[in-house]
């Protein structure tokens, strides 16, 4: 189980390294069924990008996989993400699951970058969870 402090902490990392760039960003930690457990979103970070790391955030949990890979599916078979009949489930990259112990326990979302730069943050965060 993924705990508020785990999440905080997760939060707090990947939006110290942000800074340490100088990138803005948005953060959002999910529980395993891609419930909202924190979210922050830097000063000069756009608004929908707030509404897109938690959309990753979910989807990472949700499907326990890289958002991203749903996006590639979609393209690779032709089908819409409306598929899923989930109108927070995205196809971008910048969601991952959080796994512990081989077990999904959550999703992590960033965005406010490029989808890989996103993706490369919540990647280099999670390694603080281990």
């Amino acid at each position: 189980m993924l705990t508020l402090k785990q999440a905080q902490s997760l939060s707090a990392t990947a939006v110290k390294l942000a800074t340490g760039r100088r990138q803005a960003v948005a953060v959002s930690i999910c529980d395993e069924h891609g419930e909202l457990l924190h979210f922050c979103r830097m000063d000069t970070t756009a608004y929908h990008a707030g509404v897109l790391a938690q959309s990753k955030a979910y989807t990472a949990a949700r499907d326990r996989q890289p958002s991203g890979d749903l996006g590639a599916w979609a393209q690779a078979t032709g089908k819409d993400i409306s598929y899923w009949s989930d109108p927070k489930i995205t196809g971008f990259k910048g969601g991952l699951p959080i796994v512990q112990h081989g077990k999904v326990i959550g999703g992590i979302g960033i965005s406010g970058l490029s989808e890989e730069d996103d993706e490369a943050l919540a990647s280099e965060t999670l390694v603080c969870l281990a």
